[in-house]
Parts: C-alpha cells; structure tokens; sequence
C-alpha cells in the first residue's frame, strides 16, 4: 500500500520544483494571452516610476515581454488597445510619447459636471446642488492655486454636505457674496491654498 504521506511529499516536491507555481501573471500578461482582443489600461502612468514607461517601450513595440524566471517569452495572441492615462504631475519620455496618439480631456464644463454628480446624487437637492457647483467653480478659478479641486474632490464635498444636512444657504451670504464654506477640507488639500481662499475672501470684504 502507498504511504499517503510519502505521496503528498513527492507533490510538494514537484510543486516547489515547479517555477511556474509561484509567478503571478499580471495585467499585460493576462492581456497577451487572452482568446479575444481586450482593452489594457495603465492609469495614471506619470505616478509610476520615473524609468517605467521607458521599460515598456519594447513591450509596446513588439507586442512581447521575456520572463527571466521561466525563460519564455510571452507573445500578444491579439494586439490590445493600450490606453494609458497620465495627470501630467511630471513629463514622459520623448520616446514613449511618439508611440502614444494623445488626447487631452478637458475638465468637465458645469453640464457635464451636473451629470456626473447626478450618478453618484441622484436625489442631492436641485438648490442644494446649484450653489455648491456654483462655490466650486468659484474656487477653481482662483488665480494661484496649487492644486486645484477636482471631480474627486467635489463628489467628496458633496457626500459631506449630505451627511451634515449642510442647507444650501450656507454655502452663500444674503448679498450673494462668497463664504468660507463648510467642510471646505475636502476641496482644498494643502494649507497653502487654504490661506490663499481665506485672505482673497477678507480683501473681498475690506473691499465692499
């Protein structure tokens, strides 16, 4: 009779001795090998490290990458649509920006916006939604800011306001002058900017 034990000791064996048990195939990997064309995307490729998008220009090129470990080399079964996004916080390689066909999105006008919120809102108040939009795009068009507020940050204000219960009427004076508005942590992100808002909004009063 076979020892069980003797058994499960041999597979282990085999296994551990089997490279291929222990690699993980990634995203381009998976990408390459799969039975129909699939779309790849490489978000926010510019937080990446600095040498990356050089790293994959061969792969970009050639449509394969080699695998040390297993000693193969891994062919696309069908091109990908490779898209790859970059908030452009530091400047790709000359190189790699000749192979892309860029796009610039713009940011979203306030109808745009309006829809967006109403996705993640469906029921936010309609007053409620008019003067906080019309706070936000105020804020962004202030000259001089590091980083400016973005949808992320607006959808986060939002869920705030909800949570709070926050009226509209708080986010605007009687005469319709810009407040400091509640929760305004989640707009801006730096205590530059901060300090920037706050005193454009006093020289705003001193000047009235």
């Amino acid at each position: 009779m076979r020892c069980p034990v003797c058994a499960i000791r041999n597979w282990e064996t085999k296994k551990v001795k089997n490279i291929h048990n222990y690699i993980v195939k990634g995203v381009l990997w998976q990408a390459f090998t799969a039975d129909q064309p699939v779309v790849l995307l490489i978000d926010e490729i510019d937080k990446a490290d600095l040498e990356f998008p050089n790293d994959l220009l061969r792969e970009l090129d050639r449509m394969e990458f080699y695998v040390y470990e297993t000693r193969e080399i891994v062919k696309a079964v069908h091109r990908p649509l490779v898209i790859i996004t970059s908030n452009n916080e530091k400047e790709l390689p000359d190189a790699f920006l000749r192979r892309c066909f860029f796009h610039y999105i713009k940011f979203p006008d306030r109808d745009t916006m309006q829809r967006i919120v109403n996705v993640h809102f469906p029921t936010i108040r309609r007053d409620l939604l008019a003067q906080a939009m019309q706070t936000f795009y105020e804020m962004r068009d202030i000259p001089g800011l590091k980083k400016k507020p973005s949808t992320s940050e607006l959808l986060d204000w939002l869920k705030l306001l909800l949570a709070e219960d926050i009226p509209p009427e708080a986010l605007r004076s009687e005469d319709e002058q810009m407040l400091v508005p509640p929760l305004h942590g989640a707009l801006l992100k730096n205590e530059q900017d901060v300090h920037l808002f706050e005193r454009l909004l006093q020289m705003a009063r001193h000047n009235r």
